[in-house]
């Protein structure tokens, strides 16, 4: 599928009460449930594709759900290095963050993105609050250290700065904040022990996050269509892949690089005992509703 939006053709009004039809039964099953939903890749950069998901997370809250939105933020924050001159390395997926690098990143995230989103869902007609992981101790980081394979073919671990991951949840805001009938909307970074500023991947937070919520569905949106056997092969997309397979498919090199985070953040979730994950194509618009509310199954989907 090429990376463009995709053109919709307007249903008749037929079509229109046999949409509303085949929703009821989901909007009832996930009456009252949480979703998180982890908001990232080009339908943040997209203006058509971000007022999609606003309208998506929108009409979640209005049906009676209970949607989380945990963001990304990668294009503003490697746009912001280059503007600064400074140069853009990954291990694993993750972005090696010295000091410096950290404290663009947390002005990206938690100065400008985060409160983009909570307008953007403000001005669709919902009412979203913006949070960090600093507030009200929300989650705690811990270095992290990603293994990558080395030339021998063995792995080993890196060191990449300060780029944490969750080693602690306090979800009691979010369900505060849930209560009061607001959307939160949460940047990745939080604290260390050492009173450091982490960069935490966004996918491993909406994992933990949706684990300590026990939420009923985690989605995550991103550029491709799912895990493809073959890379570029659409006809090999992996609709399911059980959690014991994700080690091996790892290992095989069939997931790799940014994915790698997404599979984590489903076993985190699944471990935590959220029902299911999804990885869906964040370039289709409605991406979201289409997964919950439809009978039409797009993306992969992780099982326990």
């Amino acid at each position: 599928m090429k990376s463009e939006v995709r053109k919709s053709v307007t249903p008749t009004p037929v079509e229109k009460a046999g949409i509303l039809v085949e929703a009821l039964p989901y909007i009832k099953q996930f009456y009252g449930k949480i979703v998180v939903i982890k908001y990232g890749g080009h339908a943040m950069v997209s203006c058509e594709l971000k007022k999609a998901v606003m309208k998506d997370v929108v009409l979640m809250k209005y049906v009676g759900m209970h949607p989380v939105l945990v963001h990304g933020g990668g294009p503003d924050i490697t746009g912001m290095l280059e503007k600064l001159g400074k140069r853009t390395d990954f291990v694993g997926g993750l972005r090696v963050t010295d000091r410096e690098t950290m404290e663009i990143v947390e002005m990206v995230l938690v100065g400008k993105v985060n409160k983009e989103i909570v307008g953007l869902i403000n001005q669709t007609g919902g009412y979203a609050i913006g949070l960090c992981g600093k507030d009200a101790g929300l989650f705690q980081a811990a270095k992290k250290m990603p293994e990558v394979r080395a030339a021998d073919g063995s792995w080993e671990k890196v060191d990449i700065g300060f780029v944490g991951e969750v080693s602690r949840v306090n979800p009691d805001i979010i369900k505060n904040v849930i209560k009061e009938g607001y959307i939160p909307v949460i940047a990745p970074t939080a604290v260390g022990p050492d009173g450091c500023s982490y960069n935490i991947n966004a996918d491993y937070v909406a994992g933990k996050l949706a684990a300590a919520l026990t939420a009923e569905k985690l989605v995550l949106l991103t550029d491709v269509e799912g895990v493809l056997r073959r890379q570029g092969d659409l006809d090999s997309r992996l609709s399911r892949i059980r959690a014991d397979e994700t080690d091996g498919l790892i290992k095989s090199g069939v997931i790799t690089g940014g994915m790698i985070p997404k599979i984590q953040a489903c076993l985190d979730a699944l471990a935590g005992g959220v029902n299911r994950t999804h990885i869906l194509d964040g370039r289709v618009p409605h991406a979201i509703l289409l997964e919950v509310f439809t009978d039409e199954g797009i993306g992969t989907m992780v099982l326990p």
